[in-house]
Parts: C-alpha cells; sequence; structure tokens
C-alpha cells in the first residue's frame, strides 16, 4: 500500500476551500492508502502566533478533520510537533538546500514583499516541509497548484540525498485533483478562498454559522450578465460558484448549468448557501461531539505514537548513512 502524507497549518479557521481542495479528498485517499495527516504547528511559528490561539486552532484543525470522515483506526492524525524526528530531519534537509533555492520560492518572496525584517524560519521552511515528507517516504503528496513547487524541492532533496548517501528516500509524486482542486475567494475569483484574508467575507469557514454562511454566499460577487454559464475566462465569478455547487451538491457543472438554465443569480445563490449548508451543518454537528467528548487528545497521541515509529527509524537511518555516531543507551 502506498503512502500518502499532508499537513495544514493551524493559522486562522478553515475554510470550505479547505474541505473541498483538500480535506474532502483526505477521505477519499484513506480507503486506498496508508495516510498521515498533520496539523502543521511548526510551520504555523514561522509568523508571530498568539500562544493560546495556537493551542485552540491546532486542537481545532485536527478536531475538524476527524469530523469529516478521517478514520484515526485508518489513518494517522496527529499534530506535526508531537513528533520531534520531524525538526530533526528538517535541521539536516536544510542543510542540503541552497540559498538559491529558497529564494526562488513564490511564497516566500509573496509573505516577505514589503516587509523591513523576516524571520529565519520562513525562509528555510520549505526545507521542513521536504523532511515532513520523506520522514514516512511518501508516494503521494495532495497539494494545491500554490505548493507545487515546494514538492519539487523535496524531489529535489531526495534526490541529492540518494546521490551522495546512497537510494533511501523515496522521490514523491503530487497528487491534483481535477476538479475542486482551487476553490477561488468569494469577492474576487482571481485569488484563492484563503482562511489569511482579512475580508471574512471572502471565505466560508468551516465553523460559521448557518446564517452567517447564506449572508456571505448572497453578498458574494458575481459577474456581469445574468446566465448561471460555466465559463472561468469570461464568467470567473459564477464559475467558482458554481464549482462549489457541484462539490458540495455531488453533482457535475453541466447538472449545475441545467438545473439552472434561464435562471438568475438570484435564486442560483439561495439555493447554493443551502447545499453548502447541508454539508456544513453536520460536519459541525460532529466536531462538537468530539471537542466535547474529551476524544481528541488520545487520538492525537494514538496516532502520534504509531507515526514516531516511522520518523524514528528514517531519522535513524538518515543519521546513520550521513555519519553520525549512534547514541549508545545504558
Amino acid at each position: 500500500m502506498k503512502t500518502v502524507l499532508s499537513g495544514i497549518q493551524p493559522s486562522g479557521k478553515l475554510t470550505l476551500g479547505n474541505y473541498i481542495g483538500a480535506i474532502k479528498n483526505f477521505v477519499k485517499l484513506q480507503h486506498d492508502y496508508q495516510c498521515h495527516f498533520m496539523v502543521v504547528d511548526l510551520h504555523a511559528v514561522t509568523v508571530a502566533q498568539e500562544p493560546a490561539a495556537l493551542r485552540e486552532q491546532s486542537e481545532a484543525v485536527a478536531a475538524l478533520f476527524l469530523a469529516a470522515g478521517i478514520d484515526p483506526t485508518k489513518s494517522n492524525v496527529f499534530l506535526q510537533s508531537h513528533v520531534p524526528q520531524h525538526a530533526e530531519l528538517g535541521w539536516l534537509m536544510t542543510t542540503l538546500t541552497s540559498m538559491g533555492e529558497l529564494e526562488r520560492m513564490t511564497q516566500f518572496k509573496d509573505k516577505s514583499s514589503g516587509k523591513d525584517s523576516v524571520g529565519a524560519g520562513l525562509f528555510v521552511y520549505p526545507s521542513l516541509m521536504a523532511a515532513d515528507i520523506l520522514l514516512y517516504n511518501a508516494d503521494l503528496i495532495p497539494v494545491g497548484e500554490d505548493q507545487k513547487q515546494h514538492l519539487e524541492l523535496t524531489r529535489d532533496l531526495a534526490g541529492r540525498f540518494n546521490h551522495r548517501y546512497g537510494e533511501y528516500f523515496t522521490i514523491p509524486d503530487p497528487y491534483i485533483p481535477q476538479v475542486g482542486a482551487r476553490v477561488m475567494s468569494l469577492d474576487d475569483a482571481s485569488s484563492k478562498m484563503s482562511k489569511s484574508n482579512p475580508n471574512a467575507g471572502s471565505y466560508i469557514a468551516l465553523l460559521d454559522p448557518p446564517d452567517v454562511i447564506r449572508k456571505k454566499i448572497s453578498r458574494a460577487t458575481t459577474d456581469s450578465g445574468r446566465e448561471v454559464v460555466y465559463d472561468p475566462a469570461n464568467k470567473p465569478e459564477v464559475s467558482n460558484l458554481m464549482s462549489i455547487y457541484a462539490e458540495c451538491a455531488g453533482i457535475t457543472l453541466n447538472e449545475v448549468a441545467e438545473r439552472y438554465e434561464g435562471k438568475m443569480y438570484g435564486p442560483f445563490k439561495k439555493e447554493l448557501a443551502e447545499v453548502v449548508v447541508s454539508v456544513i451543518e453536520p460536519l459541525q454537528e460532529r466536531y462538537r461531539e468530539i471537542r466535547e467528548s474529551g476524544e481528541l487528545a488520545e487520538i492525537l497521541e494514538t496516532s502520534a505514537r504509531r507515526a514516531e515509529t516511522v520518523a524514528a527509524k528514517t531519522l535513524h537511518d538518515v543519521k546513520d548513512r550521513m555519519g553520525f555516531v549512534p547514541r549508545r543507551r545504558v
């Protein structure tokens, strides 16, 4: 069985875009692969975090993974910081990474643009991301288009290690769903729906109350004209809303177009809101059950132990190949 690994940062609120583009696919993948799904809290601290908020958001992301249908008996759901081998292999991967490779990272350029001071962690975190993947010798990595550059670096580092120290790491491949991989902002379809957007109306948070969801969708930007037609080039706003409808209703884009042929945006957006609520409400109910039951801590601990068993062996092998003196426990 091949191995899949992915993670989401606990910075900000998870959105419908995270659900459609990532978590929904995690649930499908767990039936055919050995899966590791992380809350990447070490990545979150590349920018300043409020400690109480980081704890709450880390637990919230893990609980949302489970509420969406990830089965902890089939997949590992854990916090990155609970498996210390991530940080140690991250440093070793940093020593294999050149400054030029890190300077070319588009996300670093975007996040550092216009700032007088940028933390070193933000610069080197692609090496930690590579370590996350390589610790488990993952075969497939679910990534959005904006993360493909980081995966390419991981592939380069794996190949570089194998060349220097002998074949060991699997060269991972991207897993990018054909539909629903990139949900765009409700106020600007040229930008990805993002939990870091300062405009809360631009995204639907998975924990938004139903009435808030209805209001956000009613205010979503639409293109000129009135027809509900899927045409990303000429009607990007309504095309984005149609993609959300198709993913949440489990139907094709053609079926959405047929359903609203001859109708205007108003009825479409009203019914879209109900379709989205019908998906999110049960998820929210399960989320509350998980948080109130206290089961989350036990699930995270069990998964971390399983993940650490794999990670410890990988780190041991890597350090042995690189020439580190093994620790002799007495």
